[in-house]
């Protein structure tokens, strides 16, 4: 069982981070925010829209420890390392290998499975800030398919975040836009003070991707 730290309270001043085929490839080349994640050196575009996510709703403050379910190839995970600073700590968890990351702790298993659990809650100590989790599934091109293995990994997640964050803890999710989506809010709203969907600038317009933001943990 993990020891409490101090509860930080909802809504407190938080820093400000950082911010197949060769058609397929030059698109990416062109794309403004494929470009911005070059530049400063994040391993995936993704990077972006937990950066613009961070930022606007707050995501983040220094010190935070945060849990990266999920995380390969990391770029979610050293845009949390920016943002919660050397006093804070990154915890990133994935089923594939993981290069090094400076300051980001490294647990590779299955978070789903109990065992990869124990190690992960095994290092926190105390309770996290915060949870993000970018997981996907597999896609089979079947929508209907797709959606609901999206909602399986993000009740995963959900599931997870509610043992291992602190009362006023954030989580943030990705699903894909379908059947399931607005139970799948009400039933975040059950463990958190606030609860949205947001869809930042830097996701692609067609994708059914969309973030479920928890803010508050009850």
């Amino acid at each position: 069982m993990l020891s409490r730290r101090p509860r930080k309270g909802y809504g407190a001043p938080r820093s400000r981070c950082p911010a197949m085929g060769k058609a397929w490839v030059k698109a990416r080349r062109h794309d403004r925010f494929y470009r911005a994640a070059k530049r400063q050196s994040y391993r995936s575009r993704a990077a972006i829209k937990l950066s613009q996510i961070g930022r606007r709703y707050s995501l983040f403050r220094e010190g935070d420890v945060v849990v990266d379910l999920g995380a390969a190839p990391g770029g979610w995970s050293q845009v949390a390392g920016e943002c919660v600073g050397p006093k804070g700590r990154v915890i990133a968890v994935d089923q594939v290998t993981l290069s090094p990351l400076e300051g980001v702790e490294v647990v590779r298993g299955d978070f789903t499975r109990s065992e990869i659990q124990a190690r992960v809650f095994e290092l926190l100590r105390h309770p996290a800030d915060v949870v993000i989790s970018d997981l996907s599934p597999k896609l089979t091109g079947h929508r209907s398919v797709d959606v609901a293995r999206s909602f399986e990994l993000a009740e995963a997640g959900l599931s997870f975040a509610v043992r291992a964050l602190r009362p006023g803890g954030h989580f943030l999710v990705k699903v894909f836009q379908g059947d399931g989506y607005r139970e799948f809010l009400r039933r975040v709203s059950e463990h958190f003070e606030h609860v949205k969907g947001v869809k930042p600038s830097s996701s692609t317009p067609s994708s059914p991707e969309i973030y479920v933001l928890a803010q508050g943990r009850l």
